[in-house]
C-alpha cells in the first residue's frame, strides 16, 4: 500500500504541482479518457464482427467497416473544419473574458455544419452507397455485405457532426469534461447495443454487421439529444438559447478564414488515406482486415497526440485572447512534452505485445502475422506523430492553419502516396510496406510543422 501511495504523491507532484501542466492536465486528461475508451469500445465493436462463426463473413465485415470508415472520415474532417474555427474563437472570447460572444459562434457552427456538410453529405452516402464503396476499393463480398450498414452509418452521420460540433465548442472554453461523460456512457450503451444485435442476445434478432450500424447510429443519436439538453439548460459553460439568430459578416468570415485551410487539410488527409486504402486492399480481403485491425489499435496510440493537441489549441487560444503570447508558448511546449510521453510509453507496448492484442480480434494466423508485424512500424511512428498532431493544435488554437495544411498535404499526397505504391506495389514489401511509408509521412510532417512553431509567428494572428 505504501508504494501505491508514494507512486500516487509522486504522479500529483509531476501533473499538478506546476501550474502550466495542472492546467494542461486538466483539459487534456477528460478528453484523453474519452478517446481512449471510445477507441477500445471501437475495438470492441470490431472484435465482435472479427469474431463471428462464419470467418468469411467476419473477415468481409471488417473490412466494410474499414470501407465505410473513409467515407464517413471525409465527411467529419469538412466537418471538423468549422470546428477548428470555432474552437479558436470561443478560446479567444473566453480568453478576453467576452462570453457574449461565444453563444453566437456557437450557433453558427452548428447551422453551418448542419446545412454545409452533415445533411447534403448523409443523403449523397446513401443514394450512392454502392459507387462509393467501389471507390473506396470494395470487393463485391464486402459490398455485399457493407452495403445496408453503409446507408444506417451515413444517416447517424447527421448527429454525429452535430456532436462534434458541440463538443469542439465546449472544449474551445475549456469545458471538456462535459462531452466526455455523455460520449463515455453512450459508447458503453453502444458496446452493449452491438453484442446484443450482432449476435441475436436477449431474443433480439442476429442481425451481424447490420445490428452494429443500428446501434451505433441510434447512439449518436442519444448523444446529441443528451448534449442539447445540457447546453439549453444551461448546465455548461457554454449555453444556448432560442433568441433571434442572425449571421454575422465578421464571424464567418473569421471561421471560413480559419476553417478554409483546415477544411483543405483534411480534405487532403482524407482523400491520401483513401488512396492509400485502395493500395492496400490490393494485397486481397484477408490482408486488407489485418490493415483494418492495425488501424483499430492504432487509436489506441494515436489518441494522446489528439488529446493533447486539443487542450494545446483550447489554451493557446485563451493564453493569446488574454494578451499573453509567452504562456501560450509554455503551454503548447508543455502539452508537447505530456502528451509524447504518454504515446510513447502506449507504443512500447503495442511493440511488444503486438500479436497478443491482435489475437482479440480474430483467430485467423495470417492475420495476426501481418497485424502484428505492422504494430511494430506503427510504434516507431508514435513519437513523432504525437509531436506534431500537438503542435499543430497549438498552431490551430492561434487561428494559423496554413501550416498544419502543408505539412498533411506534402506528408501524405507528397510522401506517403508515392512510399505505399513504391513499396507495397514495386517492390512487393505487403502490409509492413504500407506502414513503412506512414513512418516516413509522420516524421516529415513533424519537421514541417516543428519549424513552424519555432518560428513564433503564430502568436501574432488576430481574430476578431
Amino acid at each position: 500500500m505504501k508504494p501505491f501511495i508514494a507512486w500516487k504523491e509522486k504522479l500529483n507532484n509531476v501533473l499538478f504541482a506546476h501550474p502550466i501542466r495542472k492546467d494542461v492536465t486538466r483539459i487534456a486528461w477528460p478528453v484523453l479518457a474519452e478517446m481512449l475508451l471510445g477507441s477500445l469500445f471501437s475495438m470492441i465493436d470490431m472484435m465482435m464482427l472479427g469474431r463471428m462463426a462464419d470467418t468469411a463473413a467476419a473477415a468481409a465485415s471488417v473490412a466494410a467497416v474499414g470501407i465505410t470508415n473513409q467515407p464517413l472520415f471525409i465527411g467529419l474532417a469538412l466537418v471538423q473544419s468549422l470546428n477548428v474555427g470555432g474552437t479558436a474563437l470561443v478560446s479567444r472570447f473566453i480568453g478576453a473574458n467576452q462570453p457574449h460572444k461565444v453563444e453566437n459562434t456557437v450557433k453558427h457552427v452548428i447551422l453551418l455544419n448542419l446545412f454545409l456538410f452533415a445533411i447534403p453529405l448523409s443523403l449523397l452516402g446513401i443514394l450512392f452507397t454502392d459507387q462509393i464503396m467501389t471507390v473506396m476499393g470494395a470487393y463485391k463480398d464486402t459490398i455485399d455485405m457493407g452495403r445496408l450498414y453503409f446507408k444506417i452509418i451515413m444517416l447517424g452521420f447527421i448527429f454525429q457532426a452535430l456532436n462534434f460540433s458541440l463538443a469542439a465548442c465546449l472544449r474551445g472554453a475549456g469545458d471538456t469534461r462535459l462531452p466526455m461523460k455523455i460520449n463515455l456512457a453512450v459508447n458503453f450503451l453502444n458496446v452493449i447495443g452491438n453484442a446484443v444485435l450482432i449476435y441475436g442476445l436477449f431474443g433480439f434478432p442476429k442481425l451481424g454487421i447490420i445490428g452494429a450500424g443500428i446501434s451505433t447510429s441510434l447512439s449518436h443519436l442519444l448523444a446529441c439529444l443528451i448534449l442539447f439538453s445540457y447546453i439549453f439548460k444551461g448546465k455548461s459553460i457554454v449555453s444556448l438559447s432560442l433568441s433571434p439568430f442572425q449571421f454575422h459578416k465578421d464571424t464567418i468570415y473569421n471561421l471560413g478564414r480559419i476553417g478554409v485551410p483546415a477544411s483543405l487539410e483534411q480534405i487532403s488527409l482524407r482523400l491520401g488515406i483513401v488512396l492509400f486504402a485502395r493500395i492496400v486492399a490490393s494485397l486481397g480481403t484477408v490482408t486488407f482486415a489485418a490493415h483494418q485491425i492495425c488501424l483499430s489499435i492504432l487509436g489506441l496510440s494515436f489518441n494522446p497526440g489528439q488529446a493533447f493537441g486539443i487542450a494545446a489549441s483550447a489554451l493557446v487560444g485563451q493564453s493569446l485572447g488574454a494578451g499573453k503570447p509567452g504562456k501560450a508558448q509554455q503551454y503548447a511546449s508543455e502539452t508537447r512534452k505530456i502528451g509524447s510521453v504518454v504515446s510513447s510509453f502506449i507504443a512500447m507496448i503495442f511493440f511488444l505485445f503486438g500479436p497478443q492484442i491482435v489475437r482479440l480480434y480474430t483467430h485467423d494466423p495470417e492475420i495476426i502475422t501481418n497485424a502484428a508485424l505492422a504494430l511494430k512500424v506503427i510504434a516507431l511512428v508514435q513519437p513523432f506523430q504525437s509531436s506534431q498532431l500537438i503542435l499543430a493544435g497549438g498552431l490551430r488554437g492561434a487561428g494559423d492553419t496554413l501550416w498544419p495544411l502543408l505539412s498533411t498535404f506534402v506528408g501524405i499526397m507528397g510522401v506517403r502516396i508515392l512510399l505505399s505504391y513504391i513499396f507495397v506495389v514495386l517492390l512487393c514489401l505487403g502490409l509492413v510496406g504500407a506502414w513503412m511509408a506512414v513512418f516516413m509521412d509522420q516524421l516529415v510532417r513533424w519537421a514541417l510543422v516543428y519549424v513552424r512553431f519555432q518560428k513564433g509567428k503564430w502568436k501574432y494572428v488576430a481574430l476578431g
